[in-house]
């Protein structure tokens, strides 16, 4: 009896965060208000805030819920005896599927969060930055072990993957570069290729 009212809870709280997403991927965060979202998800505007107090926390949650999952699979990835070059493919592939599978998402974590030169961005510095510390770690590692060239900072090289990762799904969200199964695929090899390409010793 008790999980009903939980599970209504969750299914109105995923609702409003799925509406959030369209409108602030259409309209742009700062460009839409609580009500559009409201209105997006077929709710009460005063249920929205009985979920997230703020526009700004909806965003928070968008973001730290996608940006977690990233980080799991980044340590998952780092704990495994596999060489260096497929634990950045692995990265690789995930964030370029989290586009394919969800570009609307991706485009308002991309443009409202880690591209934000505001306050908001700024917010998260700490959280980005992990990700870019557990990427530099693996690299670090293989410097260690001779397979990557020890003269590339490793810290640069975390920011220059992630880069251009970060760069591709701009070009896609902005109708840039050419979309389809085979372009995202084709993607994934050359950001690792191109990175790997230029730390192998």
């Amino acid at each position: 009896m008790s999980a009903g009212p939980r599970a209504g809870a969750r299914d109105k709280r995923l609702l409003i965060l799925q509406a959030a997403v369209r409108v602030f991927a259409r309209q742009g965060f700062h460009a839409c208000r609580v009500s559009d979202v409201a209105d997006e998800a077929g709710v009460a505007y005063g249920l929205v805030y009985h979920y997230f107090p703020s526009k700004d926390e909806v965003l928070n949650t968008l973001f730290l819920e996608r940006w977690n999952v990233m980080l799991e699979l980044i340590r998952e990835v780092d704990g495994e005896a596999i060489p260096a070059r497929e634990k950045l493919a692995a990265i690789a592939s995930f964030i370029v599927d989290s586009y394919r599978h969800d570009p609307e998402l991706m485009k308002v974590i991309i443009v409202e969060v880690t591209r934000a030169a505001n306050s908001f961005g700024n917010t998260h510095l700490d959280t980005i930055r992990e990700a870019y510390d557990l990427i530099a770690g693996m690299i670090g590692q293989a410097q260690e072990q001779g397979v990557f060239k020890p003269d590339i900072d490793a810290r640069f090289a975390a920011m220059a993957f992630y880069g251009a990762i970060e760069q591709l799904l701009t070009g896609w969200i902005f109708g840039l570069l050419p979309q389809g199964e085979e372009h995202f695929e084709r993607a994934k090899w050359l950001v690792v290729e191109t990175i790997c390409g230029g730390l192998e010793e």
